[in-house]
């Protein structure tokens, strides 16, 4: 059974950066939408566009901001400018930073983790006692600039048999032709995607956000295999 327990599966549609991509993601039905401030991203958005989105997103989907090692200023900044549903945290934070920032935004707190081998899901208990929930990312590679949004994916065999946290998330690599089937192998009822609706990075399609998301809720009906 997936950790999430939908009967559909929920899609959040990350690195969105303009009004027109980021009603299409809602229109498309997505449950998330995700903002990224990370200067070194190609979708980086200040929080001054951050907080123009979130407003033509509240009500409508869950707005999530993403940030990387974020120090207490920046954590105060965002949640002051976007007002956000949840925060993403894709960087090198530890548990206790976790609490943390949890504790110092008021918010329900999200912490990605790089996978790539199974010794890499020892850190799961740890993560999942202090946030709300897991998202598992391909690890980026020794030479990545960025820490996700990369287009990699990782094993999902490295998942069967694992137990899983409620709430978890899967991301990376992830795009219309294989939600399903990662769904199916995985048993997780939460995606994530941000390279595999683009045309380059940081572009977001349209086009390639719908049809995500018709993929995703599709692939939900599928056996689990995991």
């Amino acid at each position: 059974m997936s950790p999430e327990s939908p009967t559909s599966a929920r899609v959040k549609i990350c690195g969105l950066s303009t009004e027109a991509t980021l009603t299409a993601a809602l229109e498309a039905g997505a449950d998330w939408i995700g903002l990224v401030h990370f200067p070194r991203s190609p979708r980086h958005v200040t929080l001054a566009q951050a907080a123009t989105l979130s407003v033509l997103a509240r009500g409508r989907a869950e707005r999530v901001v993403l940030l990387v090692d974020p120090d207490d200023d920046v954590i105060a900044a965002a949640v002051a400018a976007v007002d956000p549903d949840l925060i993403q945290l894709h960087g090198r934070e530890s548990p206790a930073r976790v609490a943390a920032i949890r504790a110092l935004a008021g918010r329900p707190v999200m912490k990605a983790l790089g996978i790539a081998t199974r010794a890499d899901l020892a850190v799961l208990h740890d993560y999942a006692s202090v946030a709300d929930r897991i998202l598992l990312d391909a690890k980026a590679p020794p030479d990545a600039a960025l820490p996700g949004g990369n287009g990699r994916r990782f094993d999902w065999e490295i998942l069967r048999g694992a137990a899983l946290p409620p709430g978890t998330m899967l991301s990376g690599g992830l795009d219309a032709g294989n939600v399903a089937e990662a769904l199916m192998r995985t048993g997780i009822g939460a995606v994530d995607v941000s390279s595999g609706v683009e045309v380059a990075p940081g572009v977001k399609d349209p086009d390639k956000i719908a049809a995500f998301v018709m993929a995703a809720r599709a692939g939900m009906n599928l056996p689990v295999t995991r």
